[in-house]
């Protein structure tokens, strides 16, 4: 092998070295080995972008998808959070500029009430295919997050109008207490919106840098295990 070959095989083990370390450096572990907390930069790019809002819906499968609202309701994102090591992005689906939305809540099993924040529409976002999602705006002056579902083809509701109210942005900050002293592992500012899947203790939450996710080890370990038990029955 001549000296040639020999210095560029070189310099790519130290560029291959250090692309690890950078990937292995950049999530923040606990010195308990029970947290981890990926920012955005950690994620897919997709996650780097701000949202408003954002939820959780499993379908019959057992895979987990994040919905998440960004760019003043322009684009909608789903992520794959069925695994919280392997985060995945689905799709991104640009929408009509209808202006900045909320999900609002779940109406049966398989749609998401949206409100947008600056006109009377809503929107409801078909969740039957999970990793497809259908977004359907509608016209209405009544607020449909009191309708009471009504099987799954129709909601009952009363007269009432919708009205915005806006979250209030706080700084979280994530401290580890089962070290030898409590540790400050992080902090994430301006927070509007978090969601938490119980099944994973993972808990997102969304701000204007993008997505940030704080995973606990242990009980992510539980569930594969239960979900291998269930699997074996």
């Amino acid at each position: 092998m001549n000296n040639t070959i020999k210095s560029t095989l070189a310099l790519g083990l130290v560029v291959a070295a250090a692309a690890l370390t950078t990937t292995a450096e950049a999530e923040i572990h606990s010195r308990s080995k029970e947290l981890v907390v990926m920012e955005a930069r950690d994620l897919p790019e997709q996650a780097q972008t701000p949202g408003n809002s954002l939820f959780l819906h499993s379908d019959s499968e057992g895979s987990t998808y994040l919905y998440v609202e960004q760019n003043q309701g322009a684009r909608l994102s789903v992520f794959d959070v069925t695994d919280p090591s392997r985060i995945k992005l689905v799709v991104s689906t640009t929408l009509a500029a209808e202006g900045a939305f909320d999900f609002v809540r779940p109406l049966g099993d398989y749609s998401e009430l949206v409100h947008f924040r600056n006109s009377e529409k809503e929107a409801v976002l078909d969740l039957r295919t999970a990793k497809r999602p259908v977004f359907r705006v509608i016209s209405t002056a009544t607020d449909l997050g009191q309708a009471e579902t009504l099987g799954r083809s129709a909601l009952l509701v009363t007269g009432q109008t919708y009205k915005y109210v806006p979250a209030v942005g706080r700084d979280y900050q994530v401290i580890d207490i089962a070290a030898s002293a409590p540790t400050q592992l992080a902090t994430v500012k301006d927070v509007r919106h978090r969601v938490t899947n119980d099944e994973t203790g993972t808990t997102f939450l969304l701000g204007p840098n993008g997505l940030t996710v704080v995973r606990r080890l242990s009980v992510e370990s539980d569930y594969k295990v239960h979900q291998m038990q269930m699997q074996g029955n």
